[in-house]
């Protein structure tokens, strides 16, 4: 919703500057301008990605426009999966343990956690992890060490329509300095015509360098920032999962290894202890609704 509020914001006061000064709208409405620079952009966006960056592009473009961001359910279900696991460790046999982590999609645990079970990459994080914990054999630095290299390797590929995205808008300038050239040739195929004509022209060229500076500051830059907020408070889960395993296999009991987790939370969107607590107690609803 704010991209939408920003961009109103920025065209309105763009286009009421320009009328301010005697300028007329009409003068920018310029489509084949906008289909060179906007299909050159394109056109160079695909080839230089594969199909799944594009494809994923499109996805962090629609949670960007979401604002699709973990929410405090999200954020208490995973703590609660791993407060059950964590609890399970200490009191059950591996082999009810691996039952829930081999098949989570029949797993109460993670039934009563839907926000992560729809989430298939987080679920097989928590579930290969809380694997390598029960076989035993591997020290909490290892695990952490491993965590990280997969953490990273996670975040990059998440980023990978982030920086695809801006490089395509650092291009835009350049394109529009095309299109404009484009238009000038135009015009001067038309030497021979009068001020008027030659002056319409020239204008019509000068709006595609125009163009492709506000498609790359004005639109494109302000929607990967957007992209890369979602996409890192989407990662904080993962963070979360790592803090509190780590923590569990370093001695911890789980109610102090879920503060480990709840603290790498930003401070604004941190549930609270109380919600938490809550939801130790009742899995899947009980913490917000106190918390709320």
């Amino acid at each position: 919703m704010t991209i939408i509020i920003g961009f109103v914001i920025t065209l309105g006061c763009i286009l009421g500057g320009f009328m301010a000064m005697g300028g007329h709208v009409d003068a920018l409405i310029q489509p084949f301008e906008l289909m060179i620079i906007g299909g050159a952009g394109l056109g160079g966006f695909i080839m230089a990605n594969p199909m799944k960056t594009v494809k994923d592009a499109g996805k962090a473009m629609g949670e960007a426009f979401k604002y699709a961001v973990p929410k405090e359910r999200n954020y208490l279900d995973v703590l609660g999966v791993l407060y059950s696991l964590m609890r399970d460790l200490r009191t059950k046999s591996r082999n009810e343990i691996e039952a829930h982590i081999d098949n989570p999609d029949e797993s109460t645990i993670f039934q009563s956690a839907p926000t992560v079970l729809k989430n298939k990459e987080l679920t097989a994080f928590i579930c290969d992890y809380v694997r390598l914990i029960i076989i035993g054999n591997a020290r909490s630095h290892e695990i952490e060490a491993l965590m990280d290299e997969e953490l990273d390797t996670i975040l990059h590929d998440k980023m990978k329509a982030y920086d695809a995205m801006v490089t395509m808008g650092d291009a835009f300038p350049a394109i529009g300095i095309v299109a404009a050239v484009l238009g000038v040739i135009k015009a001067m195929s038309k030497i021979n015509e009068s001020p008027e004509v030659l002056g319409g022209l020239i204008g019509a060229a000068l709006v595609g360098t125009m163009l492709g500076i506000f498609l790359s500051y004005c639109l494109v830059s302000p929607l990967c920032s957007q992209i890369k907020i979602v996409r890192n408070k989407q990662h904080r889960l993962y963070i979360v999962v790592k803090q509190t395993l780590i923590a569990y296999m370093n001695g911890s009991v789980p109610q102090v290894a879920l503060e480990y987790g709840r603290k790498t939370i930003s401070g604004y969107e941190r549930p609270s202890i109380d919600a938490v607590e809550q939801e130790m107690m009742n899995p899947g609803g009980g913490g917000e609704s106190k918390a709320a």
